[in-house]
């Protein structure tokens, strides 16, 4: 057997492998022997079937078998001895000509190589990173909607300005369909709120989601849609009143502050202020360390220039998945995943360059913890050490799931590296000022 490749460019190789007889004939001899042993054919003692007859038979099949046995693995062989990058699978050239029957058969496979670059995280750029803070005005109406959750509520026959409306929200063409309560004076302007207020019970309204609320987080909320579609969101949608209710503001006093904090860390407005300021904020990081690496993806795939072996991509991707796509499908394929692919491989090289790597233990725990938090949510807040263990045993088996962590877990750590290694333009903001300005 030889294997050669031939350079194309920089960026695609040809890999020939040629395979003669003497490769394969003695595992063929073999299998044809043992066939010989257990074929019954009529006419035949069991074993003693003329090896021509089996010959004949199942010689060629036999042989076609073990040749493409041996080429996948020859090929798998030299890819990993070579240590070639490649995109992609190596794809065969289909020759017309081929003969099954010749002495000697040659395969040849293209495939596209990884671009080599380097990534230059010192580069200029506008990235910002935003420290999202719990102001004032946030943290007040956060303390009224707590003094509502915990006051006393009574029933309304139709709505006023300051009752609390239960109902359906539908739209079937966006899929909302999401029960939801409201404050009717939380309804930005007054046509909306003309159409709420005297309502009762059974009531069908439809109402316009653009500006229907003053912050697009508590529409959101109320219609259960994604972040990034809720800015650009503008149809009607229905609304069946299902319970109209007014509520008694509950006192901002010891036996709330326990309530709420069993503990008894809170026994003021302050310290409930300041709580409740330590909780968003925390929840805000999480959303701003998101932005944040969104938008260091963006600069990174713009500032790193390289090509690619983008022919080769589209003919791979025509045939990569289960359903064989037309030049045109594979083309439109290939433009929406090249950002991606762009973003793996400088990720890719990043870890490469600097020695981020990631191994089972560190899975294995980043899996813990998040099924830690899970169970903690279901009241569950000291679950013991071996049925973590089983669980995320467990998890780590399905690939999807294992994937899904892997990849969250390699955000953790290029978001890590990326705060040690760049500088960014910081700016503080409030929440709804982060909202205006990354998602509109």
């Amino acid at each position: 057997m030889n294997i050669t490749k031939e350079n194309i460019d920089a960026l695609n190789a040809v890999i020939t492998v040629d395979i003669v007889a003497d490769d394969y004939q003695t595992k063929v001899t073999s299998l044809l022997t043992d066939y010989r042993k257990k074929a019954d054919i009529p006419g035949f003692r069991k074993g003693h079937v003329p090896m021509g007859m089996i010959k004949k038979q199942y010689g060629k099949s036999i042989m076609m078998d073990e040749v493409n046995k041996l080429l996948q693995e020859s090929l798998n062989k030299y890819l990993t001895e070579e240590k070639l990058d490649i995109l992609g699978n190596p794809l065969p050239r289909v020759k017309e000509d081929f003969n099954w029957d010749a002495d000697k058969f040659s395969f040849e496979f293209e495939i596209g190589l990884v671009p080599q670059f380097e990534v230059d995280l010192k580069a200029k750029h506008k990235v910002k990173e935003y420290k999202i803070v719990a102001k004032d005005d946030l943290l007040e109406e956060e303390v009224k909607n707590i003094q509502t959750r915990y006051g006393k509520m009574s029933p309304l026959e139709t709505a006023t300005e300051h009752s609390n409306v239960t109902g359906t929200f539908v739209n079937e063409e966006k899929g909302i369909n999401k029960k939801s309560t409201f404050l009717v004076n939380d309804l930005k302007g007054k046509k909306n709120e003309k159409k709420v207020i005297g309502a009762k019970v059974g009531d069908v309204i439809e109402l316009d989601t653009k500006k229907l609320f003053e912050d697009d987080h508590k529409l959101q909320h109320i219609l259960g849609v994604e972040h990034d579609v809720i800015h650009d969101l503008d149809v009607t949608v229905s609304l069946t009143v299902e319970e109209i209710t007014k509520t008694e503001p509950a006192d901002l006093d010891k036996e709330l502050f326990d309530k709420l904090f069993a503990d008894g860390s809170v026994s003021s407005v302050t310290e409930l202020k300041e709580k409740i300021k330590e909780d968003a904020e925390k929840q805000f990081k999480q959303q701003g360390d998101q932005q944040l690496l969104n938008a260091i993806t963006e600069f990174l795939i713009e500032s790193t220039k390289f090509d690619l072996p983008v022919e080769f991509l589209k003919k791979w991707l025509a045939t990569a998945g289960e359903k064989a796509l037309s030049p045109e499908e594979a083309a439109a394929e290939f433009e929406k995943s090249e950002k991606g692919l762009r973003y793996q491989l400088i990720e890719g090289k990043i870890m490469k360059d600097n020695d981020i790597k990631l191994d089972y233990k560190e899975l294995v725990d980043y899996a813990k913890g998040f099924i830690r938090t899970q169970m903690a949510q279901f009241g569950n807040m000291n679950p013991e050490e071996k049925e973590l263990d089983d669980i995320a045993g467990r998890i780590l088996q399905n690939q999807e799931e294992a994937q899904k962590l892997q990849s969250q877990l390699i955000s953790q750590k290029m978001m890590a590296f990326f705060k040690e290694n760049m500088s960014f333009k910081n700016k503080e903001v409030s929440y709804e000022e982060f909202v205006k300005e990354v998602y509109k």
